[in-house]
């Protein structure tokens, strides 16, 4: 078992109150880490450092000239691929999913780092041509780093996550104190090792492990902190918002979904089956943009229905280690949150199709395994329809129009993402261009690229991580006013 520690100002610190909580592999239930317990005092240390290291120290992160800063993230990259396996399997170990998908997350963080240290050096800003009532102006824009950064992610994707917050804000010149999941701390903790061995500058990457209620809620309303971006549940992300408000702190949201899978029949129906099990049941339907709403047209239910059973079916489920097609979920009290949904939905009048049990065949016993649940006949009324269950349910209702299944598709409070299938490409932009959501796919489901802006509308979130969006979260605008003849006072002697 390891024992891991905060990192508040380039030290492996304990937390002020000396308290720490396990870190459990949800496959077996047994004991993997030990870490330090942050709470209040310990982010306000954190925030602190991160101040200190950006608007105080002449040689802190910001003031390096961007040619160093785009080469310590490139060593940073480097460092993190040497140790991919490494990383891969105590992703696995902590969070539970197959190891060749933790493999592939190790992969593309990576890439997101390269990526950003990269876009560190593009073009950013833009001149102007402006009127000339003020004498001869030149009027541009730069790109500037907001400050001290707060980041907050969840436990679905613990490194991936981290990294898409942490190497844009740090390519942008911020400073950051990182807060990770308290079920999935682990890779943030051997991350932070890299950082602390490559040489970053005291203060500019702060890391406070504890609970949402005490690290995070100081965080979100700390005066100090001059942005917090944070993945996670809208309920958490509504309070993290009413936090930020006292100080009018920039803020990123990417929450919750209840995304629609539309299918039409003149779809490939065996490609569709195929692309709906990646859409709800990938990374054990643990995704906020998971297709968990499927609206199919009325004709071809039944056929599709039938094959979706057949395929969550045969799913192999297991130790993530095993490289099962699904491993367990976060935890017991997940596990019973995603239980309890099942059974109320059977009493709301959803059908039972296939899954909808606890799975302890195999030797997975101990673990937080389900099996892949699909129900069929779903009143648009009942909870596993509304709210997000994050987690391997997946529910089919049926349509008989186009214009039905837009209306269906848009009846959530959510707009995360969605899905089109059909043949008839003319269709699919037309529903694409109806449905409330910030990301589309056609014929194809959760592809998701570095390159590209991620975010939704409504519930589902404010502001886009990903791309040049992504970096331009965690920059501020300047405009910059020049009179070319300072001697004139322009409109003021033609007064």
């Amino acid at each position: 078992m390891h024992s891991f520690k905060n990192y508040i100002n380039g030290e492996w610190v304990d937390a002020v109150s000396g308290e720490t909580f396990d870190v459990l592999n949800p496959a077996d239930g047994k004991i993997i880490a030990r870490c330090a317990k942050g709470g209040r005092d310990d982010a306000k240390m954190a925030v602190q450092a991160a101040k200190n290291a950006f608007y105080n120290d002449k040689n802190g992160w910001r003031r390096l000239g961007v040619q160093t800063r785009c080469d310590m993230l490139y060593r940073l990259a480097d460092a993190l691929e040497k140790e991919k396996d490494s990383f891969a399997r105590a992703e696995t170990m902590d969070n539970g999913k197959p190891l060749r998908e933790a493999i592939g997350d190790v992969e593309d963080a990576v890439s997101y780092i390269r990526y950003y240290a990269g876009a560190s050096r593009m073009p950013g800003g833009a001149s102007y041509e402006v009127n000339d009532g003020f004498g001869p102006m030149q009027c541009f824009t730069v790109k500037e780093p907001i400050g001290v950064c707060a980041l907050i992610t969840p436990w679905n994707y613990p490194l991936l996550m981290g990294v898409q917050k942490i190497a844009p804000a740090l390519a942008a010149g911020n400073t950051i104190v990182f807060k990770p999941s308290s079920e999935t701390p682990v890779t943030s903790v051997k991350f932070f090792e890299l950082i602390d061995k490559i040489g970053f500058p005291k203060g500019t990457a702060n890391l406070v492990m504890g609970g949402g209620s005490t690290v995070g809620e100081e965080l979100s309303s700390s005066p100090d902190v001059d942005m917090v971006s944070f993945t996670g549940s809208t309920p958490v992300g509504q309070g993290i918002y009413k936090n930020a408000a006292a100080n009018v702190k920039k803020i990123g949201l990417e929450l919750g979904g209840k995304s629609p899978n539309i299918i039409f029949a003149d779809a490939d129906i065996d490609g569709a089956v195929e692309w709906a099990m990646v859409g709800v049941f990938f990374n054990q339907g643990e995704v906020c943009s998971a297709g968990s709403r499927i609206l199919i047209e009325e004709s071809i239910k039944d056929e599709f229905t039938s094959k979706l059973a057949a395929r969550a079916n045969a799913m192999t489920i297991g130790n993530g280690l095993d490289n099962p097609d699904m491993g367990p979920l976060i935890s017991k009290s997940h596990m019973e949150k995603v239980l309890d949904y099942i059974e109320t939905a059977k009493k709301e009048g959803c059908r039972l199709v296939c899954g909808g049990r606890r799975y302890t065949e195999n030797g997975c016993g101990n673990g937080y395994f389900i099996t892949p649940t699909v129900f069929d006949n779903c009143p648009p009324d009942c909870r596993i329809v509304r709210e997000e269950v994050f987690g391997l349910v997946v529910t089919i209702q049926t349509f008989k129009t186009e214009e039905e299944a837009v209306k269906m598709a848009n009846d959530t409070e959510f707009g995360l993402a969605g899905a089109v299938f059909t043949s008839d490409g003319a269709k699919a932009l037309r529903v694409v261009k109806e449905i409330r959501a910030g990301i589309m796919w056609v014929n194809c489901y959760n592809p998701a690229f570095i390159e590209a802006p991620w975010g939704g509308y409504r519930k589902s979130g404010i502001g886009r991580e990903l791309g040049a969006d992504g970096l331009d979260e965690y920059a501020e605008t300047k405009q910059i006013n020049i009179n070319l003849s300072p001697g004139e006072l322009g409109w003021y002697e033609k007064r």
